[in-house]
């Protein structure tokens, strides 16, 4: 009985460390983007401000478009979460359950795709968005990501142990296959729906390069790119930049405290696949 209070106890602790470690950069931040630059660099460090300078968040937004760089993350985010929730449902049930010529040599093509390292598209994506004049716009931020290989491969091996004979079943109802796609394969398969939405809605929020590249434009540019910019220019005003780096963070904070439940279910079954 002793050893196993003993043992909870160690993994209690463990835990509190744990959560420590995970919740103390967010402190940092947040005490940070209350300070003066001068507070912000002392040595050694100063944890709390002597007066809490709640103008850093006013200033960031005099500095920067900071609300353009909101709506621009939100739209693209939406559209490429949307657009690949989409197209890689409709080329996961391609190869998971239709017949086709070539079908298994286009998987391994498309497979291949994710031993490429992403940096290698950059330029020939740059160029076909500028042939279609597009740089510095809203649609050059999510049109190269609405589809990808993972989402689709993700998708295929989970629509594969959905039970043949349920479409069989529709198919002697009467049912088309775009029916049976909508009405019975996407409903079943609502937790891997949910896992790739919450990989591509990481990767559209947090991604960096791409908006970096395609769009020079301020009013353009996403939260990530912005917070680069202010870096670079205002490297020194640590403040500041903790301020726009805490204000980018919360709405996915947000967002994870509604649907905590779901996030965790989707991560799990990725996991376990």
């Amino acid at each position: 009985m002793k050893t196993k209070k003993a043992g909870k106890a160690v993994v209690h602790l463990l835990l509190i460390f744990g959560s420590f470690t995970m919740i103390f950069p967010f402190v940092w931040m947040f005490l940070t983007a209350l300070k003066t630059k001068t507070e912000s660099i002392q040595i050694p460090p100063k944890i709390f401000p002597e007066v809490w300078h709640w103008e850093n968040f006013i200033r960031i937004f005099d500095i920067f478009p900071f609300g353009n760089f909101y709506i621009n993350t939100i739209l693209s985010t939406i559209a490429i979460t949307v657009g690949q929730v989409f197209f890689c449902a409709l080329a996961a049930y391609a190869f998971a359950r239709l017949e086709f010529p070539f079908k298994n040599l286009l998987f391994i093509l498309l497979l291949s795709i994710l031993m490429v390292p992403g940096q290698i598209f950059l330029i020939p994506q740059y160029l076909i968005i500028q042939k279609l004049g597009l740089l510095n716009s809203l649609p050059a931020l999510f049109l190269p990501g609405l589809f990808s290989a993972f989402g689709t491969f993700l998708l295929r091996q989970f629509f594969m142990t959905i039970p043949k004979e349920i479409e069989e079943a529709a198919v002697i109802d009467g049912c088309s296959r775009i029916r049976i796609f909508f009405t019975i394969i996407l409903p079943l398969s609502k937790s891997a729906l949910i896992s790739l939405s919450i990989f591509t809605l990481l990767f559209g929020w947090n991604s960096l390069l791409w908006p970096l590249i395609v769009n020079t434009s301020t009013t353009k540019m996403t939260l990530s790119a912005g917070m680069a910019s202010l870096s670079g220019q205002y490297g020194t005003d640590y403040p500041l930049v903790m301020a726009g780096s805490l204000l980018a963070c919360i709405p996915l904070i947000i967002i994870f405290l509604i649907f905590q439940k779901q996030f965790i279910e989707g991560i799990a079954l990725s996991g376990g696949k």
